[in-house]
């Protein structure tokens, strides 16, 4: 049994991860008049979490920027350039993620949004940084916004190993 458990440990760990689509159920768009930083300033954004962009890609794109380019809605220089219509991007880093729709007058027109990874709370809050925050892309996702538990690794399982022990010594 002890074997087991240590096993077990050593394959799970408790952790937490949200989905958000950009726009919600409207998505990515210009016509729809959304109010990205609204929308933004209602979501708990973590590391780990996955930020989907869901649009045409025929009329749009998404644009990765500094805060300089997000700020003057300078395209010529992206990070990196999203253009598949779905595209997820999970936050690897605390502070700001700011992204733009690149086509000519999108992002004047509103379709910009910084994502904003706090580490405690708002007083803590880190300054605007341009490439001090890597995401990195992934495959596309459910567009649900309810978080989702696993676990994962040693300390995950080593509470769940404990209150195995726990109850069974007690019964």
């Amino acid at each position: 049994m002890v074997v087991l458990l240590i096993v077990m440990m050593a394959a799970v760990q408790v952790s937490y991860a949200a989905v958000y689509k950009v726009g919600d159920s409207a998505g990515w768009t210009t016509l729809a008049h959304i109010d990205y930083t609204n929308w933004s300033a209602t979501k708990n954004f973590q590391v780990g979490d996955i930020v989907t962009f869901e649009y045409n890609a025929q009329f749009h794109n998404v644009m990765r920027v500094t805060h300089v380019m997000y700020k003057s809605c300078n395209a010529s220089s992206p990070i990196v350039t999203f253009t598949t219509g779905n595209d997820s991007i999970k936050i690897t880093n605390y502070g700001h993620h700011f992204f733009f729709c690149g086509v000519p007058g999108h992002c004047q027109a509103g379709q910009k949004v910084d994502i904003n990874v706090l580490r405690v709370s708002a007083a803590a809050a880190p300054t605007p940084s341009a490439l001090a925050f890597p995401i990195l892309p992934v495959a596309p996702s459910p567009r649900s916004a309810a978080p989702f538990i696993y676990l994962k690794g040693a300390f995950g399982m080593m509470g769940l190993a404990m209150a195995i022990l726990a109850f069974s010594n007690s019964a």
